[in-house]
């Protein structure tokens, strides 16, 4: 029993590592026979884990998104950086405090001890150095509303508010396609073409009340501009200032990112694990050694001076090992 507990446990974290596994990899991986993988998953789905199945000769397995969430499984990293992101949650969005709370005294609960007591060691203090200036909270149920819009391509409606505005001198629904959720700045924006206006325009999430229902599908337009990155640019500063900027895909979210990534950042979400981050830098070398500082996988998009400097980097960081 504890010998199938412990391959239970072992597929679980393997479905959860990447999104299709061929049904021949895992029996590899677990050392045993594809008949045993079969009866495994059944396992784990009678657990309410919704595993599905792909037939043919390359036929594999996915752990799929349920009605109900089951039990989850972390490494002992894993469940560290989850409780420390869980302390640090109500830095930019609102709505969050109480269920962060829950969520961390759950997750803490079923920690081994020696994970417990790391945790309980690390207790941290969120200081916001953009409190006293340009940082502002938003509501995570707006955020919500506004991304769920954005990937459906469904026209979003919502009451806009003016500087100082109380809620009943809010405007009136505006219509709007989103075509991007972004930071700049310590606050969330919008970028959407209004339907209203027929022009592209700017919004600031944290005076936005998104309305229900949302409207009709859209296709999206083109920005008049390279790319998001670029118009936000020439939309708030005019010019760029500094002499290098640069952009990459980082695996991680982009609400985590934007936490650290400073002020002058643009941090685009790309997907549910996933942003794309732009930069400015006084030189290639600090902004390729920026990029590295956050702790995950890293694609540099462009230019290419950013890219040969990263390479550049990466050679002298090897040489400095002594290897």
């Amino acid at each position: 029993m504890s010998e199938t507990s412990a391959r239970l446990l072992a597929l679980l974290s393997l479905l959860q590592a990447r999104r299709d596994w061929p049904g021949s990899l895992l029996a590899e991986r677990l050392e045993v026979s594809p008949r045993t993988v079969r009866r495994d998953v059944d396992r784990l789905r009678d657990l309410g884990y919704p595993v599905r199945a792909s037939k043919g000769p390359d036929g594999g397995y996915r752990l799929d998104a349920g009605a109900d969430l089951p039990p989850l499984l972390f490494d002992d990293d894993q469940a560290i950086a989850v409780a420390v992101a869980l302390q640090t949650a109500t830095t930019s969005v609102t709505g969050i405090e109480e269920g962060a709370l829950r969520a961390l005294a759950t997750v803490r609960q079923v920690m081994p001890a020696r994970l417990r007591q790391r945790v309980d060691a690390l207790q941290v203090t969120t200081v916001d150095r953009y409190a006293d200036s340009r940082r502002i909270k938003v509501d995570s149920e707006h955020l919500i509303a506004i991304g769920s819009a954005l990937r459906a391509r469904e026209v979003l409606r919502f009451d806009y508010a003016s500087p100082g505005a109380n809620e009943e001198e809010w405007v009136p629904p505006r219509k709007v396609e989103p075509h991007h959720l972004v930071t700049w700045g310590g606050r969330w924006y919008l970028v959407g073409w209004d339907l209203d206006r027929n022009d592209w325009r700017t919004f600031r999430v944290d005076r936005m009340l998104p309305k229900t229902p949302t409207g009709p599908r859209f296709t999206p337009r083109e920005l008049p501009a390279q790319d998001v990155s670029t118009y936000i640019s020439s939309r708030f500063t005019g010019r760029n200032q500094w002499p290098c900027r640069g952009t990459a895909i980082l695996q991680a979210k982009a609400a985590d990112i934007a936490r650290w990534a400073g002020r002058d950042a643009l941090v685009e979400e790309v997907t549910d694990t996933s942003c794309r981050l732009t930069l400015n830098g006084w030189s290639w070398t600090g902004l390729a050694a920026t990029f590295g500082m956050f702790e995950t996988d890293v694609e540099f998009i462009n230019p290419p001076e950013l890219k040969q400097a990263a390479r550049d980097l990466a050679t002298r960081y090897l040489a400095a090992t002594g290897s």
